[in-house]
C-alpha cells in the first residue's frame, strides 16, 4: 500500500493482484459446480449409492463452511498471504489424488480434504483484496473481481463438461490445480503480506459446533426424503438445532468469538450475510438441478450441459463491472436488490418454460439470468462486509461471507434434492392414478427405471421402451416436480429482497 502522502496505484496497476485473488476465490466456486454439473457421470462410474450422491456433492462445501470462520482467524494471526499459499496447494494436491480415485470412499475422503485446502483459499482472498486495494477504489476492484470470477465460471463448466465426454471425468480433477497454479503465480510475485497486528486464539469450541450443526442439517434434510418421522432424519435435525443454540450462546460468551455477535447489529451487515447465503443457495441448487434435468429428462451430454453456462459470460463479466461502479457511486443496497431479483427471475424462468421438449436457449436463458443475479449481488455482499472490517481483522470479519456463502452452498443440493424428490413423487402418484394404477405398481414402475439407468451407465436420460412399459410419463411428471420446486425456492431471494428494501438505509453509503 502506497503512503498517505503518495498517488494511489492505478487499476491498471493493481489487476495482477485483484486477477491472482479472483483466481484463488473463483476455484471454491468452480470445484464444487463442475462436480455438481457431472455427477450423474461420476457416480454411476464409481457406484456411488444414491444415498450418498448428495452428500458427496455437497462434502466440501460442508467443510468449508465449518472451517472458514476459523481460517480467516487464522489468517490474521499468521498471515493471510501465507495462508492463501498453503491453501493453494493442498488444493492442488487433493485434487490430483482425487483423480486417481478408485472409488467412492477414496474420493469422499478428498472431498473432505479439498474442503480445507478450499477454506483456506475462501476464507482469505477477501481479506488480501481489502488490505492490497485503496478504499475508495474497492467497490471498483470488487467488480473486476467478481468480472474474472464470472468468466471462468462460464468457461469451466463446458471445459468440464467436454473433458468429461472426450477423455473421461478424471480429467476433470485437473480444473482446479490449473486455476490454482496460476492464482499461486501471481500471488508470490504480487501480493504483499499485510501487517500482522496480533495473535488471535481460535475458538475451536465454536467451530465444532457451527460444524456439527451445518453437518448434521444437510444429512438431516438428506435424510428427510425417507419420512420425517424416521430416526434419521429428526436426530440429526435435532442435534443440528441444539449446536445451533449452543454455537450462539458460545459465541456471545467468548472473549474472542470465531464468529462476533456484534458485526449483526448492523442490519446491512446482516442482510449481506444473508445474501451470501441464499445467492450461494440457489446457484449450488439450480445446478445441480440442472444437471439431473439436463441428462435424466433432456438427454443432453455432458458437453452441452456446461455449455449452458457459456453464453452471455462477457455481458455477465461487463454488468458486473459496472455493478462494481455503481457501489462506489450510490450504496451497494440498489445493487444487492437488482442481484437477488435476478435469481427470482431465474427460477420462475425456469418454472413457467422446464418441458421435457424445451428449446435450448431458453435454459440457457434461465442459466444466464441465474447467474447474473448471483454474481451482481455476490459485489454488493463483498463490498457491504469488507467495509465492516477493522484493522487486524480483515480475514475474520471477510470470512464471514464465504462462511455464509458455503454454508448455502452446501443446504442447496441437498433442499433441492429434498423438494425435487418430493414434487416429483407427488406428480407419478397423480399421472398413476390418472391412468388407473395403483400407488405400488407405480412405485415399482418408477424403481425399475431408475434401477435400469443405475445399470447402463451409458443411458443418458429414461429409456423410452421402459417409460412405456411403465404406462407413466416419468419426463412430464419429473419436469412439473422441478417446475413446482423452483417456484418454491424463488421465494427466498424474494423475501430477501423485500428485507433489503425496508432495512437497509437508501442513504447509507459504504463505509471505508
Amino acid at each position: 500500500m502506497s503512503s498517505s502522502g503518495a498517488e494511489p496505484p492505478s487499476t491498471l496497476a493493481m489487476l495482477p493482484i485483484i486477477t491472482g485473488l479472483a483466481l484463488a476465490f473463483t476455484i471454491t466456486a468452480v470445484d464444487p459446480l463442475v462436480l455438481s454439473l457431472n455427477m450423474p457421470r461420476i457416480s454411476r462410474a464409481l457406484e456411488v449409492p444414491p444415498d450418498a450422491v448428495g452428500f458427496l456433492g455437497g462434502a466440501a462445501t460442508l467443510v468449508i463452511a465449518a472451517a472458514v470462520l476459523a481460517v480467516g482467524s487464522l489468517g490474521d494471526a499468521f498471515g493471510l498471504r501465507r495462508t492463501l499459499v498453503v491453501g493453494l496447494v493442498g488444493c492442488t494436491l487433493v485434487n490430483l489424488l482425487s483423480a486417481l480415485s478408485p472409488g467412492y470412499p477414496f474420493l469422499l475422503a478428498m472431498r473432505l480434504l479439498d474442503g480445507l485446502a478450499l477454506a483456506a483459499v475462501l476464507g482469505v482472498s477477501l481479506a488480501l483484496l481489502k488490505s492490497s486495494v485503496p478504499a475508495a477504489q474497492r467497490p471498483k476492484a470488487i467488480g473486476i473481481f467478481m468480472a474474472v470470477e464470472t468468466v471462468l465460471c462460464g468457461v469451466t463448466p463446458s471445459v468440464g463438461g467436454w473433458l468429461v465426454d472426450t477423455v473421461g471425468w478424471r480429467w476433470l480433477f485437473l480444473l482446479a490445480p490449473l486455476l490454482a497454479l496460476t492464482s499461486l503465480a501471481l500471488t508470490l510475485r504480487y501480493v504483499a503480506e499485510p501487517p500482522v497486528l496480533r495473535r488471535r486464539q481460535v475458538d475451536v469450541a465454536g467451530v465444532s459446533l457451527v460444524g456439527l450443526a451445518l453437518l448434521t442439517l444437510v444429512y438431516g434434510i438428506a435424510e428427510a426424503e425417507n419420512g420425517f418421522s424416521r430416526p434419521g432424519t429428526w436426530v440429526p435435525l435435532t442435534v443440528s438445532a441444539v449446536a445451533g443454540v449452543l454455537f450462539v450462546v458460545r459465541e456471545h460468551r467468548t472473549p474472542q468469538p470465531v464468529l462476533d455477535p456484534a458485526l449483526f447489529r448492523s442490519a446491512p451487515f446482516t442482510l449481506a450475510a444473508l445474501g451470501s447465503l441464499v445467492l450461494n443457495f440457489m446457484v449450488a441448487g439450480f445446478s445441480f438441478a440442472l444437471g439431473q434435468f439436463g441428462s435424466v429428462v433432456l438427454t443432453l451430454p455432458q458437453s452441452t450441459i456446461g455449455l449452458l453456462y457459456l453464453p452471455g459470460t462477457l455481458a455477465i463479466a461487463g454488468i458486473v463491472v459496472l455493478a462494481g461502479n455503481l457501489i462506489g457511486r450510490y450504496t451497494p443496497r440498489p445493487v444487492l436488490i437488482a442481484g437477488l431479483l435476478g435469481l427470482v427471475a431465474g427460477a420462475l424462468l425456469m418454472a413457467a418454460t422446464a418441458s421435457p421438449t424445451m428449446p435450448l436457449w431458453v435454459l440457457v436463458l434461465a442459466t444466464w439470468t441465474t447467474n447474473l443475479g448471483s454474481l451482481v449481488a455476490s459485489a454488493a455482499v463483498a463490498e457491504t462486509i469488507l467495509s465492516a472490517a477493522p484493522p487486524g481483522k480483515s480475514g475474520a470479519v471477510s470470512s464471514v461471507q464465504p462462511a455464509f456463502g458455503m454454508s448455502g452452498y452446501a443446504l442447496g443440493p441437498a433442499v433441492f434434492v429434498l423438494l425435487l424428490n418430493l414434487f416429483f413423487q407427488r406428480q407419478w402418484l397423480d399421472d398413476a392414478q390418472q391412468r388407473g394404477l395403483s400407488a405400488a405398481e407405480a412405485e415399482e414402475a418408477v424403481d425399475a427405471t431408475r434401477s435400469a439407468m443405475a445399470r447402463s451407465p451409458g443411458t443418458a436420460g429414461y429409456d423410452p421402451n421402459l417409460l412405456r412399459q411403465s404406462g407413466l410419463d416419468l419426463g412430464w411428471d419429473f419436469t412439473d416436480g422441478l417446475r413446482l420446486t423452483m417456484v418454491v425456492v424463488s421465494l427466498l431471494p424474494l423475501a430477501l429482497a423485500v428485507a433489503a428494501w425496508l432495512l437497509i438505509p437508501r442513504r447509507t453509503r459504504s463505509g471505508t
